[in-house]
């Protein structure tokens, strides 16, 4: 998984692994939604596990009623000047169907709460992907659905099992 490429949203392209070495919570976001002040709770992550080693990486996504119509350098403006967004995004891509974006087929296989993986349901779901095991298997991800909100305990709890050890 981290072999994976993607490309940020100054058109710079790399590897998953190189943005995220070390656990990631990965969440698909658009400016026009009824959860986009969740920016607010995802930048004070970043701000808190950070420094512990967590990547926080936004992809916006205007899959979802057209909900992220702008271009990259409007969308990380919006961000920055409204909730002071200071973590990696990527280019504006898709998590669904055709063309959607390789980090998000990956991410699709994991599973809720429930026990559900498969296609994104909606803006804002957050993927907690932890750090490649020893033994080259794929990584252990947590999803969780958009009106989980970042604050919630279940993901603290997931972003702080990821960064153990």
């Amino acid at each position: 998984m981290r072999n994976i490429e993607v490309q940020l949203a100054n058109g710079e392209t790399g590897k998953f692994g190189d943005l995220a070495p070390g656990p990631a919570l990965v969440v698909n976001v658009a400016s026009k939604c009824g959860f986009t002040p969740q920016y607010a709770g995802l930048e004070a992550l970043h701000q808190e596990f950070g420094p512990k080693g967590l990547t926080v990486l936004g992809m916006p996504c205007n899959q979802f009623l057209m909900q992220e119509p702008g271009s990259n350098e409007e969308i990380a403006e919006f961000c920055s000047l409204n909730y002071g967004v200071t973590f990696p995004l990527l280019a504006k891509g898709k998590v669904n169907g055709r063309g959607a974006a390789p980090l998000f087929k990956e991410l699709r296989r994991g599973k809720d709460w429930s026990g559900a993986a498969g296609l994104v349901r909606w803006n804002f779901e957050k993927f907690v992907v932890e750090a490649d095991p020893a033994d080259g298997s794929a990584p252990r991800i947590r999803r969780f659905r958009s009106s989980v909100e970042p604050d919630d305990p279940m993901i603290r709890e997931a972003i702080e099992d990821a960064l153990r050890p």
